[in-house]
C-alpha cells in the first residue's frame, strides 16, 4: 500500500511539474505543446498495449479485458460529454475567474479520478513492475495537463501562487482515488483484471480523443508523429527496466 501511495503521489505531482515553466514564461509555442502532447500519447499507448492489457488477460482472462476496456472507454466518454474540460487550444479563452472557471477546476478533479484508479489497480496486480510503469505514464500525461491548467488560471487573473496551489490540489485527487482503487482490488482480487482493462480503456480514450487530435491541429504533424514514436519506445525501455 505504501508503494502504491508513493507512486501515485509522484504521478500526481507531475501535474505540478508541468506548471513549473510558467514561472519563467507565460506561454509555450504551439510546436512544443504538440511535441510534448504527442510524446505523452506514445507513452500512454505503450503502457496500455504492452503493460495493462496483457496483464489484464493474465489476471482475469479475455472476457474481463473486453468488459473492463469498454467500461473504461464509456466512462471517459460520458465524462467528456457531460463535464467541461480544458483543451490545449483553449488556454487563452477566459480572461477572468468566474463560475465557469470554477466548473473547469471541479471537472479536472473528477477527470483525475479514473487516472488515480488506474494507478491503484496497477499496483494491486501480480506484476510488481506494472505499478511504476503506469504511474510514469499517467505522470507524463499529467505534465501537459498541469501546464494547460496553470495557463488557464493565469489568464483568468489568478496569481501564480494560487495557480500552483490549485494545480497541486487537482493532482492530489489522483492519490485519493489510487488508494481507493488499490484497496478495492486488494480485497476483491477478481477486480484486478477488470481494473487494469478499465485503466487501459481510459488511457486509450484520452490518447485518441484528446492527445492525438490536439497534437495534430497546428501544422506540426510530422514532429508530433516522431515524438509519439519516441514516447512509445521510451515506455518500452522503461517496462523492460521494471520487469
Amino acid at each position: 500500500m505504501e508503494t502504491a501511495l508513493i507512486g501515485s503521489f509522484i504521478s500526481a505531482m507531475a501535474t505540478v511539474l508541468g506548471a513549473v515553466p510558467l514561472l519563467f514564461v507565460r506561454r509555450l509555442s504551439e510546436k512544443w505543446k504538440d511535441v510534448l502532447i504527442a510524446f505523452t500519447a506514445g507513452i500512454m499507448i505503450s503502457a496500455s498495449t504492452f503493460g495493462l492489457m496483457p496483464q489484464a488477460i493474465e489476471e482475469s482472462g479475455i472476457i474481463a479485458l473486453t468488459i473492463g476496456l469498454l467500461l473504461g472507454i464509456v466512462t471517459l466518454d460520458l465524462l467528456e460529454k457531460n463535464i467541461s474540460h480544458l483543451h490545449v487550444e483553449d488556454d487563452a479563452a477566459v480572461t477572468h475567474f468566474d463560475s465557469q472557471s470554477l466548473l473547469v477546476i471541479i471537472a479536472l478533479f473528477i477527470h483525475n479520478i479514473p487516472e488515480g484508479l488506474s494507478t491503484g489497480f496497477s499496483y494491486a496486480s501480480q506484476n510488481e513492475g506494472l505499478g511504476p510503469m503506469v504511474a510514469i505514464s499517467i505522470g507524463a500525461q499529467n505534465m501537459p495537463e498541469g501546464l494547460v491548467l496553470a495557463v488557464f488560471l493565469l489568464n483568468s487573473q489568478v496569481s501564480k501562487l494560487k495557480s500552483f496551489l490549485i494545480v497541486t490540489l487537482t493532482g492530489l485527487m489522483e492519490v485519493i482515488s489510487a488508494a481507493a482503487g488499490f484497496f478495492a482490488a486488494s480485497y476483491i482480487q477478481p477486480l484486478v483484471g477488470y481494473g487494469l482493462a478499465f485503466a487501459a480503456g481510459a488511457m486509450m480514450f484520452i490518447v485518441y480523443k484528446e492527445l492525438i487530435p490536439e497534437s495534430h491541429g497546428h501544422g506540426f504533424e510530422r514532429s508530433s508523429t516522431y515524438s509519439f514514436i519516441v514516447g512509445l519506445l521510451v515506455m518500452v525501455y522503461i517496462s523492460c527496466i521494471f520487469e
